[in-house]
């Protein structure tokens, strides 16, 4: 560490004197005057510590450059917006209105009816600056942060250096790069990279340095988010936050929703500031068994990535002269596998390492998620590493800050929870659920009490981290003097039954697909998967017993795990080509089936699963096959595909043709792709193909929207994301959260979507020709296939299952047992 402290110091002094030198250098040269003031907007120390940073965040094996340039360039252009900010009579402002907010917010006033957005706006009303005062400088161009970051990247490897042996005595020692410029194949492409020298990973792998870096923008908040009041503000309160993620150098998102009407963004707006507004706290005991864990070598069992020096070595033998191709090429592949698995193994370790080590950092505190969405409406925290987002591990650690009475049936519903995070008892109703968690008592109190010297019966579960947790929130509440009073800040994770079919059943009224994920009333949770794999074994048995070779090779394979993958992407747009490889990965994971048989069974798996869907779900190929072709027809007609979520959100898909831009740098010349500007014509495959599932993609992050806006009280519901819910359970009702998301799901699909997305499709894309007397033949075919909406199925009928009685011919969804709505 001593050694490592000393140089640091050395190329700190270094990168000051290349960059000044730099600076003066460019100020005289007027092919390079253009770049030259974006290295004056920081302090020179600003742009070094910027530097050191990006090296020590390099990892062993290097970094592509393009993503090294493009990384500088953005933490130079947000530290110059945040910089910007921090004048004293703007940062004032901000301070003095923020404050007040927090006191709104907090219910200090006789304004506790208002929502976030609301608060804030109140309080511009009162100021003479606007929030549209802290945003005034546009994005830079891609071209500017390529050039930018290049030049920094340039200043790295020439100033760097160090002594070739550390540790000798010698007066004199030989200088040598810690940066060097290769190059390495990504498939064919040839990429320029940035690596380390190996002795530089060595020493600093060695030193085990104590502390990490972050950003502002990669941390949870310790304070409440800026409510979203406009797409160019809310989140954090220094940092810049794009309300909709996009790629970089994209505008078109940005353009779309500051040219709508502020009103119409109110909805989404809100539901967002409703989901930052839940404040959260580590689950410190949980925290510690996995650190130790962690600190142990890890644990594959419990997926705990192991350090690097539990990685495979590289065969050490040598071949003779005369050894066969076969042997070399054998030798060689063993080699690349060597360091294939030690990348793999250092990216988990390193990113394991940023959880746990943000977790701690925020131990004794309470914390809160910003969140934006993507260019669909899907709803993401801000903070990338550490989130309610992340995996069994990282949701295990963490609990809500704001606790609630387990009330009457609390602890039993913990207990079902449990259960479900097992995967034990997937088939069963709620009922045996909760009977089989009373049976195993004494194993989770034992779990709860001796997680690493007990019986261990938390390790052998699907989610052993939250399973553990879940012991350990029971066992208190078991274990107080009235388990209904206990306080619970544990939060409920649950999953949906295949969100997307679940739209796709709804939007086409398909009884027997709706059944299958749980969209009618059953008794025992439905399981799509389990019931395809079903079928895929029939239509197997019967081609067996018809001789088909395949079919009997295949005796005894046939899972819900594997055709899992394919029936749950097949609505997002999986091909028949990626359904097959999706089934063949799965096949070759299998030790016992013969590896000969992999690509024809492969290719006959997936054409079953595919007409065991298209039975089950019979309008839902119709519904993809009109979106399909709606947006062949925009693209070919040169206008991207853009439609309305409706909660009013705007979106427009980003797929356009790709654009080459070839930036000269002296390491190398770096070539943009760029397939995202308005200016350029759509990717027609692109637009038809992605239509369909962003389209499902949007009518479930509008569900989501639905019920945060519809719950009783800021910061009770939280989305992750496409699939999954999350709430605090318990609440004073504890079917009250799932009785909110069925009603607002009734609600979304009592509207006319597919008529609604006609009638905009039609009025946008073919309004400028349906004046005309005559119409070429594209367009009449474009105008006629945007104004036929597909017909609904049986469900669609007044006397089928889907409606009941005084429900106005709503789906039967009303009536659901309470494992559903499509929660499982």
């Amino acid at each position: 560490r001593d050694h490592l402290k000393d140089l640091k110091s050395q190329w700190e002094e270094a990168l000051m004197k290349t960059f000044k030198e730099t600076k003066i250098h460019m100020s005289k040269q007027k092919q390079q005057a253009s770049l030259f003031p974006f290295l004056c907007l920081l302090k020179n120390k600003d742009y070094v510590d910027l530097m050191l940073q990006a090296l020590f965040n390099l990892p062993p094996h290097g970094d592509s450059l393009i993503h090294l340039v493009m990384d500088l360039g953005m933490k130079v252009y947000n530290k110059n917006l945040i910089q910007m900010k921090m004048k004293p009579f703007v940062l004032d402002e901000l301070k003095r209105k923020y404050m007040n907010y927090l006191h709104l917010l907090a219910k200090d006033t006789q304004l506790d009816s208002y929502l976030p957005r609301e608060h804030w706006e109140a309080l511009e009303s009162e100021t003479t600056i606007c929030s549209d005062f802290f945003i005034q400088e546009k994005v830079w161009p891609d071209v500017v942060l390529v050039q930018l970051g290049t030049q920094l990247v340039e200043i790295m490897v020439q100033s760097i250096h160090m002594p070739t042996n550390l540790f000798s005595s010698q007066a004199e020692k030989k200088l040598i790069p810690v940066l060097y410029h290769v190059y390495s194949f990504l498939s064919v492409k040839q990429i320029g990279f940035i690596k380390p020298h190996p002795s530089f990973s060595q020493l600093v792998a060695d030193a085990a340095c104590t502390k990490l870096t972050f950003d502002s923008s990669v941390m949870p908040m310790l304070c409440p988010p800026m409510p979203w009041i406009s797409p160019h503000f809310g989140a954090y309160i220094l940092h810049p936050t794009k309300l909709m993620r996009c790629l970089d150098g994209t505008v078109q998102h940005q353009q779309l929703l500051e040219s709508c009407p502020k009103q119409n963004l109110h909805a989404v707006l809100d539901a967002l500031n409703q989901l930052g507004s839940c404040a959260w706290k580590v689950n410190q005991p949980v925290l510690d068994l996995i650190i130790s864990i962690f600190n142990s070598k890890g644990s594959k069992k419990l997926d705990v990535p192991p350090p690097l020096s539990e990685a495979p070595v590289p065969p050490s033998y040598q071949l003779s002269k005369d050894a066969s191709s076969s042997e070399k090429a054998k030798l060689r592949r063993e080699i690349a596998q060597c360091h294939k698995t030690a990348r793999e193994m250092y990216s988990l370790r390193t990113d394991a390492l940023y959880k746990l080590s943000i977790a701690h950092h925020l131990r004794d505190q309470i914390f809160w998620f910003p969140h934006n969405m993507d260019f669909r409406g899907r709803t993401y925290p801000c903070p990338p590493h550490f989130n309610h987002l992340g995996s069994d591990m990282t949701r295990a650690i963490l609990l809500f800050a704001e606790g609630k009475p387990l009330g009457p049936n609390g602890l039993d519903w913990l207990k079902i929870h449990l259960i479900n995070l097992t995967g034990l008892k997937k088939k069963e109703s709620l009922q045996a659920r909760l009977a089989y968690a009373n049976e195993i008592l004494e194993d989770i109190l034992d779990s709860a009490d001796n997680p690493l010297t007990g019986r261990k019966w938390w390790m052998d579960v699907d989610e052993p981290w939250q399973a553990l947790a879940c012991c350990m929130e029971i066992a208190r509440a078991v274990r107080s003097p009235d388990p209904e009073a206990y306080i619970s800040h544990f939060p409920i994770h649950q999953d949906g039954s295949c969100n997307g079919l679940q739209h796709y059943a709804a939007l086409g009224r398909d009884v027997i697909g709706a059944t299958s994920v749980n969209l009618m009333p059953c008794d025992v949770p439905q399981d799509v998967y389990s019931v395809v794999a079903q079928m895929v074994e029939e239509l197997r048995k019967r081609d067996a017993a018809a001789g088909r070779s395949i079919a009997q090779v295949l005796e005894g394979f046939i899972s819900r795990k594997l055709v899992k993958q394919t029936v749950m992407t097949v609505v997002y747009g999986v091909t028949y080509y990626g359904g097959r490889l999706q089934i063949e990965k799965r096949l070759k994971e299998l030790d016992m089936f013969p590896k000969e048989s992999v690509w024809e069974a492969s290719f006959y798996i997936s054409q079953l699963v595919f007409s065991s869907l298209s039975e089950m779900f019979s309008g839902t190929r119709e519904i993809q096959d009109w979106l399909t072709k709606s947006a062949h027809f925009i693209s070919k007609s040169g206008s991207t595909v853009q439609w309305v979520t409706p909660l009013g959100l705007p979106i427009i898909q980003p797929y356009h043709k790709s654009q080459k831009i070839v930036i000269p740098g002296s390491l190398q010349s770096l070539c943009l792709m760029s397939c995202s500007d308005v200016s350029q014509k759509p990717n027609t495959l692109k637009q038809k193909n992605a239509f369909p599932p962003n389209f499902i993609h949007s009518l479930d992050s509008t569900h989501m929207m639905l019920t945060a806006l519809h719950w009783e009280g800021a910061g009770e519901v939280l989305s992750l994301g496409l699939r999954v819910w999350e709430f605090p359970l318990p609440h004073p009702s504890p079917l009250y959260s799932l009785q909110i998301c069925r009603e607002q799901f009734v609600n979304l699909h009592s509207q006319p979507i597919l008529n609604e997305l006609s009638k905009y499709l039609v009025q946008k894309y073919c309004s400028g020709f349906l004046s005309r007397d005559s119409l070429s033949s594209s367009e009449k075919l474009m105008l006629k296939t945007l104004s036929h909406v597909p017909e609904r199925g049986e469900g669609a009928r007044p006397d089928s299952p889907w409606c009941g009685p005084g429900t106005g011919g709503l789906p039967g969804i009303w009536a659901l047992a309470p494992a559903a709505v499509g929660i499982s």
